[in-house]
């Protein structure tokens, strides 16, 4: 007996969404409408399955999942620590590894062994925050920039920056380096509290598949 209610995901847009959508093809989900590069369309229907698809930035996709727009969402685990929404993390995607770091000059090293008062620039307050007050217990002054955070330490804004690193290289060009690993980051799946509830054997069976397939 077929369900009657939607199944709604939010995925991030870019490659987050193409390798979420890759992945659940081979579970058997799939939504052939968004495979169409030129529409615009925004909602994403698969009327067999009783699923829909939505596209989003990833900052809005814990919001629109803590407020139950969505079932189900597909982000960054940086953006579900900064976003602090509430929503059940329930699976690492194990695509989109990162690490989010403490970086800057290698003469910055000591200013954080000995705890001194700094300043941190980041795209990522609220995480920055909680590392270095409730982990390092050190007191700092936190400024919070949207754009090319490396610039901080360069023009002599902040001593240090909290920031995702990849390979480093932007980093290496810019006479910075990784000083302290805060967390290791990836593409993680999370659901609507409600909608755990009230879906709990559909998105449970969903979820078991997908555990498989990211062992």
């Amino acid at each position: 007996m077929k369900q009657e209610r939607y199944l709604t995901f939010a995925l991030t847009k870019g490659r987050l969404a193409d390798k979420t959508l890759g992945l659940l093809e081979q579970i058997g989900i799939n939504c052939e409408e968004m495979h169409d590069k030129n529409t615009r369309k925004l909602i994403f229907v698969n009327e067999e399955l009783k699923l829909k698809f939505f596209l989003s930035k990833g900052p809005d996709v814990p919001t629109y999942v803590e407020y139950g727009a969505a079932d189900i969402g597909v982000v960054g685990k940086d953006t579900i620590m900064e976003e602090g929404r509430r929503a059940f993390e329930v699976l690492d995607l194990g695509f989109g590894k990162c690490r989010m770091c403490i970086c800057g000059p290698a003469s910055a090293r000591q200013l954080l062994e000995h705890h001194e008062m700094i300043r941190v620039a980041s795209k990522y307050p609220r995480i920055a925050k909680d590392y270095f007050y409730n982990q390092k217990f050190q007191t700092v002054d936190i400024i919070k920039l949207n754009g090319s955070v490396e610039l901080g330490p360069i023009v002599g804004l902040a001593d240090v920056i909290v920031d995702i690193v990849e390979t480093g290289s932007t980093l290496r060009e810019n006479g910075l380096e990784v000083l302290e690993e805060i967390c290791p980051l990836s593409a993680r799946m999370i659901v609507n509290q409600v909608s755990m509830r009230m879906e709990n054997e559909r998105i449970r069976k969903m979820i078991g598949e997908l555990k498989e397939l990211v062992k």
